[in-house]
């Protein structure tokens, strides 16, 4: 059964998951704007608002745990502490905007956007 089991596993392995997570929150930093599945989407959005939020706080604390999660990719993390984080100072949560898009025509699997609000 799988009652309080809420995470997709998409067919992977624990470190597969989350390298995966790891990867699409380094797209969207880059980027800041991604088009992806939509169960990625709706996995990567709570991870990455997470990741924002403890980058509010600034201290040497949260920016290694972040250095950790995002694979050691310095410049990503030093932009998200100096230009994402700092953007939304005075909003409590909600960094990210999903917006659905149909069908992929090869496979038919269901589209997003994900991007920054």
């Amino acid at each position: 059964m799988r009652h309080s089991n809420s995470k997709r596993k998409f067919g992977r392995v624990k470190n597969q998951r989350r390298a995966l997570m790891s990867s699409l929150a380094l797209s969207l930093i880059v980027r800041g704007k991604i088009k992806t599945s939509e169960p990625k989407a709706k996995e990567l959005r709570p991870f990455i608002e997470k990741l924002i939020t403890n980058a509010k706080k600034g201290n040497p604390a949260t920016r290694r745990l972040i250095i950790s999660k995002l694979s050691n990719r310095s410049p990503e993390v030093k932009k998200l502490f100096e230009v994402i984080a700092p953007k939304y100072k005075d909003r409590n949560g909600g960094y990210t905007r999903l917006l659905k898009l149909g069908a992929r025509k090869s496979d038919g699997a269901k589209m997003a956007v994900i991007e920054f609000v």
